[in-house]
């Protein structure tokens, strides 16, 4: 009984770090263009399958999967900054506008890796192996790597904004292009490297998950943007505070439902506590938090 406890709970854990990082590494991308930018971007999803195409691709013309993945980042980067520079850069402050032309483009995207690709590419098999445990097993690489990945991004973006030139320039063209581009910031630089590091991010994103999510098929966007979404709301504007807070606490409500219930049912729970949240939270976790904090230095 007592080996049997200690093996349902390895496969909790198992499934709460496997939704953990999952959340993490979807949200992130969008997190920085919203959070930062003001920007919705409804073709978080496809940047996503940019990224996933182009580690696919390059894998089975011969790459090593470490090398592919890399190709995936890059193609999904450049892209994103094509888009930045054709589409995005004349909607800032443009909300509704910017997510219509993005829900547009996530069409185009989609259509067009049907008509050249074909409906699916052949699976990249996922690495590192399984580990059993009673009668359960689990994917080192989705329940061990992944997360320890997830972790890193957000530890070195926090470093990114809080520690070097390029995030005080950042936030301050965020907060006030104006005054930023009185003081001598670029903010057109500005703009177009943040969207950079977004579009980078998802492209991550979609290389590391290209070997884990089986079938590569073009219409898979909308499940990367859907969670990725919620996410983003119910965290907030702050990337690393936001995105760290709603990814373990949706994560973990994915986690416990879909391991007693199934995928489906944890994913409803999922989306019913993130309509709580923002019943109770309109400006997210990170806004509450910060909220709280300017109280408390009221009282003071």
């Amino acid at each position: 009984m007592a080996a049997a406890t200690v093996y349902d709970g390895l496969s909790l854990l198992f499934q709460f770090l496997n939704s953990f990082g999952f959340l993490v590494l979807v949200t992130v991308g969008l997190a920085i263009v919203f959070g930062m930018m003001g920007v919705i971007n409804l073709a978080h999803g496809e940047f996503i399958l940019v990224g996933i195409y182009g580690t696919a691709l390059a894998y089975h013309a011969g790459a090593p999967l470490p090398l592919a993945m890399v190709a995936g980042v890059v193609v999904t980067t450049v892209f994103g900054i094509v888009v930045e520079r054709l589409i995005v850069r004349h909607l800032y402050d443009r909300l509704l506008d910017s997510m219509v032309a993005t829900w547009g483009l996530s069409l185009v995207v989609a259509q067009l890796l049907l008509i050249v690709f074909g409906s699916s590419l052949d699976s990249i098999s996922t690495p590192m192996g399984n580990v059993a445990y009673g009668p359960y097993t689990s994917s080192v690489y989705r329940s061990v790597f992944l997360p320890a990945a997830a972790l890193v991004v957000l530890g070195g973006l926090f470093l990114l904004f809080t520690r070097t030139e390029f995030g005080v320039k950042a936030r301050a063209t965020i907060e006030d292009p104006e005054t930023a581009r009185a003081m001598g910031v670029d903010t057109d630089r500005m703009y177009v490297t943040t969207f950079a590091i977004g579009s980078a991010l998802a492209g991550l994103t979609g290389a590391l998950y290209a070997p884990a999510i089986g079938a590569i098929t073009p219409d898979r966007g909308s499940t990367f943007l859907v969670e990725s979404f919620v996410a983003v709301v119910v965290g907030g504007s702050s990337v690393v505070v936001g995105t760290l807070s709603a990814s373990t606490l949706l994560g973990l409500v994915n986690a416990v439902f879909s391991w007693q219930l199934g995928t489906f049912v944890g994913l409803m729970a999922m989306l019913l506590v993130a309509i709580v949240l923002l019943r109770l939270l309109p400006n997210g976790i990170s806004g509450y938090v910060e909220d709280w904090r300017e109280r408390r230095r009221a009282d003071q």
